[in-house]
């Protein structure tokens, strides 16, 4: 599995940041703990790329955290992750919060050149935080 540009939505309600891979620049954006962020997860996907002058095309892939983590935080996530892999015909993978240590760049390269990413089903994990 080869991904190249990707979407990372990491919002559990802990620790909450989105990042993204494009032509080999990493940019990640994080958001404070004490704020609902479920609430407003699309309009910061979309100001992040807007800031970043990104367009996500077929190219993209988007990695979603299955958590565990909020059950809304967490919903959400998954819900905006399967609606942008409609509206753009991307390809969408999961991934748990114990699958990376530190969230960075070459973790998340890592986690995909281990090919545990999960792809047909999300099944979200509400654990306690």
């Amino acid at each position: 599995m080869t991904i190249k540009n990707f979407l990372v939505i990491n919002f559990t309600g802990k620790n909450d940041c989105l990042a993204i891979k494009f032509n080999d620049n990493f940019f990640i954006e994080k958001f404070q703990d004490k704020v609902n962020n479920s609430d407003n997860l699309l309009e910061n996907i979309l100001n992040f790329l807007k800031k970043k002058d990104i367009k996500i095309d077929k190219n993209f892939s988007v990695l979603v955290n299955q958590g565990p983590g909020s059950y809304t935080s967490l919903r959400v996530s998954i819900a905006v992750a399967k609606g942008i892999q409609l509206a753009k015909e991307i390809k969408i993978f999961g991934f748990r919060n114990d699958q990376i240590s530190v969230f960075n760049l070459e973790n998340i390269e890592l986690l995909i050149k281990s090919k545990s990413l999960e792809n047909k089903l999300i099944k979200p994990f509400y654990g306690l935080n």
